[in-house]
Order: C-alpha cells, then structure tokens, then sequence
C-alpha cells in the first residue's frame, strides 16, 4: 500500500513539474507579445496622426514654370506635427525618387518662421532641375510615415 503512496506522490511531483515548466514558458511568450503590441500600437497611432494632402491645382501654370521647377502645395491635415525641412517627406516625380537635398520646402502658415510644419499649415515643396517632357502627363508622389498623395499634372506642349 506503501508502494501506492510513494508512485503516486512521485507522478503528482512529475506533473507540477512539467506545469510549472509549461507556465513559466508562457508567461515569458506572453510577455514578449505584449512588448511587441506595445511597440506596434505606438508605430500604428503615430501612422494614425499623420495626414497630408496636395492642395495644388493642377490645371494652374504654378506647378511648372516650364524652366525645370515644379512647385506644389502640400497641407498638413493629420493630428502630428512635422519637420518644416522636408526631412519626414519621400518625393517621387514620375517614379523618381528625389532626396531631400534635390528639392527645397518652404512654410506657408500662421508660424512660417518655425521649422515645425503644425496641422492646418502648408508647405511647399520646390523640385528644381526637373526636365518633364511637353504634351505628357506627369506624377509626383509626397510620403511621410505611412501616408502617401499623389498628384497628376499635364505640361503643355508648346503648341497647345
């Protein structure tokens, strides 16, 4: 009877050690989602917040002054301030990509002389060197994380 007792007790030891082993496991899984939801929601809420749109008309003659400069008018309509600079911005013109140092932004707002480009505020990018053929269409995309616009323009041909 003794015999009972002791392989008994011996199986019950066994199976609090292997849930023991089986909880620690998870707590240490489930510590390690809840860091990466933790670490994503903040990447997921600051794509949230962030929104812009190109206000330029473009049908208007201020997009391309036909000499190589396109001109647009991006507006911040998002929740999150942005660098004035352009640094937070990707440009593409006509799938294109140019770097911050090819094209130059300028403020258009209530605190034009800070670089921190608020919400409601419009800054406009300059592309210089831009050689876009007459008689075409042409594109140029704006992004800053995770927000993109595109905007579509046509350049006339010198005949039109």
């Amino acid at each position: 009877m003794s015999s009972e007792s002791v392989s008994t007790l011996v199986l019950f030891i066994a199976a609090m050690l292997v849930a023991a082993g089986v909880a620690g496991t998870l707590v240490t899984n489930v510590n390690d989602i809840s860091g990466s939801i933790e670490t994503q929601s903040g990447d997921v809420r600051e794509k949230i917040d962030t929104d812009i749109e190109i206000i330029s008309d473009p049908g208007s003659d201020a997009v391309y002054d036909g000499e190589g400069t396109v001109s647009i008018l991006v507006k911040n309509t998002g929740d999150r301030t942005l660098s004035g600079d352009g640094s937070d911005l990707d440009v593409l013109i006509n799938g294109e990509y140019r770097t911050n140092g090819e094209f130059s932004t300028e403020l258009h707002g209530s605190d034009a002389d800070s670089s921190a480009w608020r919400s409601g505020e419009v800054l406009e990018i300059r592309l210089d060197g831009a050689d876009l053929d007459s008689g075409t269409e042409h594109r140029i995309a704006v992004l800053t994380n995770g927000d993109d616009e595109t905007f579509e323009f046509y350049v006339p041909s010198t005949n039109d």
